[in-house]
């Protein structure tokens, strides 16, 4: 039980986390660069494995990396972040596949919640907390930027600052994201509770709570379910997270 409670309370603070970025990150359509990134964070899982630290320092590790390859490659180029993700994600992918232990692959692509740790669960939590505080902080300011860089611009705001500080974000939720759900299906649980809690809310506020609150009910349903069946809790919670988003095409407003 005291397993369960230590996954259980991991996996609803980095879902919950995870659907409050998800809901910055949709108006910007840019939910699925967490994908390519958590596939990029394979090799620090790989090496994480390998010799034994935890795997989301490895993963953070690689895909801090990977932001500043693709926040350099912005500066120079005039491509598209998502095709930049893109080439930086193909380029991890084929460097994980000299290191991933076969044995240990099924931790690294879905991910295992079930073994967290206490000193990890806690550090988890205290992070999420973090990156709820700081998504709020930055909220009124990334909308503006989302709707129109030139006006963002036209009140001083630094886009090139806010951009960075959004993609640091989303390293840290893949670094997290990756012990419940894997490298493989991390932008599942940034994207599906934003696409759900757009179907139903009415103004911005609901859109941000409906967000987070999916992400938490997803994450908590999931874990339960596995605990239940003993499947692997990635997978289920992204079923349960995509079951929402159904019922809300349903009740769309």
């Amino acid at each position: 039980m005291g397993q369960l409670l230590l996954s259980l309370f991991s996996g609803i603070f980095i879902g919950g986390a995870a659907g409050f970025l998800g809901s910055l990150m949709l108006p910007k359509r840019m939910s699925l660069v967490a994908g390519p990134l958590g596939h990029l964070a394979l090799p620090g899982i790989a090496l994480a494995l390998i010799y034994g630290f935890d795997i989301s320092l490895g993963a953070f590790l690689f895909v801090i990396l990977g932001i500043a390859l693709i926040w350099l490659f912005e500066r120079r180029t005039n491509l598209p972040t998502e095709a930049l993700t893109a080439v930086v994600f193909a380029t991890g992918v084929a460097i994980a596949f000299f290191f991933l232990p076969i044995e240990q692959a099924e931790a690294a692509l879905v991910g295992d919640i079930s073994r967290i740790q206490f000193s990890d669960a806690v550090f988890s939590i205290a992070l999420c907390i973090l990156i709820v505080f700081i998504v709020k902080v930055i909220y009124p300011k990334m909308t503006l930027i989302n709707i129109s860089e030139d006006l963002a611009k036209s009140q001083k705001i630094s886009v090139e600052k806010y951009d960075l500080i959004y993609l640091l974000l989303i390293a840290l939720i893949v670094a997290l994201g990756v012990k419940v759900v894997g490298g493989l299906l991390t932008a599942a649980i940034v994207a599906i509770p934003a696409a759900a809690s757009r179907n139903l809310a009415k103004n911005l506020a609901q859109y941000k709570f409906l967000s987070l609150s999916f992400g938490i009910l997803s994450s908590a349903t999931g874990i339960s379910i596995s605990h239940l069946t003993l499947l692997p809790a990635g997978p289920l919670i992204i079923v349960s997270s995509a079951f929402l988003f159904v019922i809300s095409t349903i009740f769309k407003r």
